[in-house]
């Protein structure tokens, strides 16, 4: 028997690749959740939009840096511009982190690493006039609509 959880697991949303290519212009990105540890893809994911010329912020309470970059508590805590909130939270956790982030001018999309999706984060990034995309990787993305441009 499917679950609500399956059910948004499964489902992604209806962004187009032009509209997707549209975002990767977007180069300020946040990302809430991002580790200290290698073999995590909320490292390894960060690591690589860094190697393809994104300027990354690391957001994690619990440390005060993350590859040579000074780590933030919270992304309104952030003083500098972000484009872009990229969340490695579980689904559970993303709502307060889309609250917290609606404190900060001048985001322009929310991104839920694959497998995360929250309907009420969505909503409240949507009333607030930011796009979202859920239950997609950056990095998988990055790949698959710029292969041919590396």
């Amino acid at each position: 028997m499917e679950t609500i959880a399956d059910t948004q697991i499964l489902n992604r949303d209806s962004h187009s690749d032009s509209e997707l290519k549209e975002f990767f212009a977007l180069k300020n990105i946040a990302v809430v959740g991002m580790s200290s540890h290698g073999g995590k893809a909320a490292q390894f994911v960060p690591k690589y939009l860094i190697k393809h010329g994104y300027n990354v912020i690391p957001v994690n309470p619990s440390v005060t840096e993350i590859l040579g970059r000074k780590s933030f508590p919270s992304v309104s805590s952030v003083p500098n511009d972000i484009d872009v909130v990229d969340i490695f939270r579980p689904s559970d956790d993303v709502l307060p982190v889309v609250i917290d982030s609606m404190r900060k001018q001048g985001i322009k999309l929310i991104w839920m690493q694959e497998g995360i999706y929250s309907k009420q984060a969505e909503q409240v990034a949507r009333a607030e006039g930011i796009e979202v995309v859920y239950n997609r990787c950056m990095m998988a993305e990055h790949m698959r609509l710029f292969s041919d441009t590396d």
